[in-house]
């Protein structure tokens, strides 16, 4: 596994890959890995011949500097798991070579990044689409996959490849989860003990709901049961809940009709977490 932590250094890596004919596959995240990432990397392997994995904690998507700073990190841990699942490239950029001196540049799909979890945390994915653009301009993937527990955040991408003609594959990856259903986050560790036992409300009223939508519920008989099944445990506060059309994001009222995203947003303590879940009635 070559280590590149300089973008000449990527290119002609990956340049050597391309000149054999290999296929590459990324997965691009900010590091303090789990299980939920290692899936994603089975996924770009099963789909290229070749596989980098940047880890970047990018600064232009975070709201606080506070909430930066506490991001957890842990670079040989990561290390570690990335070649034992047979990662053939890490890319791990300082950030003033991902935002050099005098950058200016910044990439926003102008819909997408600024309605339901975007109302919630302002810019977040003006910075996410930014980054996630330059990276691809340095590693020039096949293809690349990202988790779909970020539902919003993948369709923002996919737009963006779109409407910027890159030359990409975009793959989501279905959630992977904890015994007790919470979805796998980096943010998990630093969840309080009981406030992690709590977590577990945000997976549990989307199974309700999944359940009351497969029964032909309305948007808003959800809406009510999601909010009051986590109103019930007292330390978590409800900071986003959309049910919107699972390609479109578009709002939704009434009887469900066709595939649906329903997405939650909850603070436990400082800690926000997001969780998601299609549901085609």
């Amino acid at each position: 596994m070559q280590i590149c932590r300089s973008i000449s250094d990527c290119r002609a890596t990956l340049a050597t890959f391309r000149a054999n004919g290999a296929r590459i596959g990324m997965v691009p995240t900010m590091g303090y890995l789990h299980e939920g990432h290692l899936s994603l990397v089975d996924i770009a392997r099963a789909q290229a011949d070749r596989v980098i994995v940047s880890i970047f904690v990018n600064p232009s998507q975070f709201g606080e500097a506070a909430d930066l700073d506490a991001y957890p990190r842990n670079e040989t841990r990561d290390l570690a798991l990335l070649k034992a699942a047979g990662v053939d490239v890490v890319f791990m950029p300082d950030v003033a070579t991902m935002y050099p001196e005098g950058d200016e540049t910044i990439v926003e799909t102008t819909r997408l990044a600024n309605m339901l979890h975007g109302e919630v945390r302002p810019g977040h994915f003006r910075g996410v689409s930014t980054v996630v653009t330059r990276l691809f301009n340095i590693a020039q993937p096949d293809v690349a996959v990202f988790g779909e527990k970020d539902y919003q955040q993948l369709q923002v991408i996919k737009r963006m490849v779109s409407d910027l003609h890159i030359p990409v594959d975009i793959i989501g990856g279905p959630t992977v989860r904890e015994p007790d259903g919470l979805a796998m986050s980096s943010r998990n560790v630093r969840l309080s003990k009981d406030d992690r036992a709590d977590a577990s409300v945000l997976s549990r009223a989307l199974n309700a709901a999944q359940a009351e939508a497969l029964a032909g519920a309305t948007v808003e008989s959800l809406q009510k049961l999601i909010s009051d099944m986590i109103a019930d445990v007292p330390s978590a506060r409800l900071t986003g809940l959309d049910i919107v059309a699972a390609e479109t994001l578009n709002p939704l009222t009434g009887p469900l009709t066709g595939p649906t995203a329903i997405m939650i947003s909850a603070a436990f303590g400082d800690v926000l977490l997001i969780d998601q879940k299609v549901v085609s009635p």
